[in-house]
């Protein structure tokens, strides 16, 4: 395909892709004052306009020290190292951000993702949701089709199905997303759906995905990259779990956190779709929610410059700018640490996570499917669930069998239970709450695609399965431990059907 052969040429620049702009974003209009701010930084600038800017020597807080951990610290020991501190100034207030930091990001962007695009910009954000719905706002009509994965973040959703938008769900496998499945649904959508306009935005999260943890290789990306371009489709890469990928060499516990150089992290990780990117349709969200923490609210845009710019008007009137403090924070703390710093800082919070995920999964090989019998199962022939241990990410996607419970077997013969699945499923969920033990249920990942598939029926899906979502990121060891001993408990109950409730 062409995509293919650009990429030997030299570093190519963004097509046009204008089109893709909804009516809404081309309408919109830079805000004036918005333009004064560049100038009252210009070396001897007098500024009587102001906009309302308060005097900094008038603001209560001057300055801020922040203590952090040194990037390289061993994050498995509990004791207390030495600390860097970072003193900040908290007067930022442009709306592109502070240029410090976008200045960071373009350079952290350009040497671990290498874009093909030489032209991509970088636009700070309130993080990925705020980022996500600019990105929405600014593509998508009341009515579109959008498409996403089989299970999809449903904040992602949320945005978006007030303004009458569906969700076309993209079949998935171990690698996620099927490119086949892709092109089959785009090559027969004028046949399928006459008069309706084909979909031309994409959202996946394609690492360590929010829920199913499925970890999308590079050439699973290149194919679905191809398709993308044959049927002019931009792409959202939701990507906060980018740098919690676990690599594939390592299957024992302890060996996650043993030291790699910083290059060596980099060469394990998956590529991002900026490398196959030659045209500048992907939009990429990044985030330091994962690595520093959520309550930054802080995050950035990697996208072709006529996406920034529009995305820019909208940030002028709606968010103005990520929060100064977190700016100033950031860029304190990253300028310390320097850019190969913080990929050594990534790399020891991957191998905690890694170790996380190995306590809830058995310290797993990277190809086990593990399946789950009921204790007093002697056959092992009826299976209460099963899962992929996931290569990244934060969760375990476990696929519930649901035959093998008599109430859900009652549901199923009842002709006045419209869907079983979801019934059971709920009172699943409700045992669990009541033994003090929360797991998500897997039915908040469907994708919407309207009123009138709302049951798992109607949606085509499978008959007798649920799955439910468990995070392994925030307890403890003896907290989880203890979690899915109540989990154990409240299943075995459940599928022996010895509940009042169930």
């Amino acid at each position: 395909m062409a995509a293919i052969k650009n990429r030997s040429l030299a570093q190519p620049v963004s097509v046009d892709l204008r089109h893709h702009l909804n009516a809404h974003s081309k309408a919109r209009h830079p805000s004036p004052l918005k333009d004064i701010i560049k100038f009252m930084g210009y070396d001897g600038m007098v500024s009587l306009a102001g906009e309302g800017l308060p005097h900094p020597s008038l603001f209560p807080f001057q300055s801020a020290t922040i203590q952090t951990y040194p990037y390289d610290k061993n994050l498995s020991t509990p004791e207390v190292e030495k600390l860097v501190e970072c003193s900040v100034d908290t007067s930022i207030g442009s709306g592109t951000g502070d240029q410090s930091l976008r200045d960071w990001a373009h350079e952290f962007t350009k040497t671990v993702f290498k874009p093909a695009c030489s032209d991509f910009e970088i636009l700070l954000n309130c993080g990925n949701t705020d980022g996500w719905n600019k990105i929405v706002r600014m593509l998508c009509e009341p009515g579109d089709f959008i498409l996403v994965e089989q299970y999809t973040y449903p904040s992602a959703q949320a945005l978006w199905i007030p303004m009458g938008c569906i969700g076309v769900p993209i079949k998935s496998d171990t690698q996620g997303m099927s490119p086949e499945d892709l092109e089959s649904v785009l090559a027969s959508w004028e046949e399928a759906r006459p008069g309706v306009k084909r979909p031309h935005l994409l959202y996946l999260v394609p690492v360590g995905s929010n829920p199913t943890g499925l970890t999308m290789d590079g050439d699973r990306r290149e194919k679905i990259y191809d398709v993308c371009v044959k049927y002019d489709i931009i792409i959202c890469e939701d990507d906060p779990y980018s740098f919690l990928q676990f690599p594939a060499c390592i299957h024992g516990g302890e060996a996650a956190l043993n030291p790699t150089t910083p290059q060596e992290y980099l060469d394990s990780l998956v590529p991002s779709f900026l490398k196959y990117d030659t045209q500048g349709r992907v939009i990429r969200l990044d985030t330091f929610s994962k690595t520093l923490a959520p309550g930054n609210r802080l995050g950035y845009f990697v996208a072709n410059p006529l996406f920034t710019e529009r995305l820019l008007r909208a940030t002028e009137v709606e968010t103005q700018s990520p929060s100064g403090w977190s700016q100033a924070i950031a860029m304190s703390l990253l300028s310390k640490w320097g850019i190969m710093g913080y990929v050594e800082w990534l790399s020891n919070l991957r191998g905690q996570y890694f170790l996380r995920r190995n306590w809830m999964a058995c310290n797993p090989s990277k190809h086990a499917g593990l399946v789950v019998f009921s204790k007093d199962d002697a056959t092992l022939t009826t299976p209460l669930f099963s899962f992929i241990p996931p290569m990244a990410g934060m969760f375990i996607w476990a696929r519930f069998y649901y035959f093998g419970s008599s109430r859900f077997r009652v549901l199923k013969a009842d002709e006045t239970c419209v869907d079983p699945e979801a019934v059971f499923e709920t009172e699943i969920w409700a045992e669990m709450a009541k033994a003090l033990v929360l797991l998500t249920p897997g039915s908040y990942y469907e994708p919407w695609q309207g009123k009138k598939k709302t049951t798992t029926k109607s949606r085509c899906g499978e008959t007798g399965i649920g799955y439910f979502r468990l995070a392994y990121s925030l307890v403890t060891k003896e907290e989880m431990e203890l979690g899915i001993e109540r989990m154990a408990a409240v299943l075995e109950k459940v599928f022996k059907g010895e509940s009042n409730v169930l």
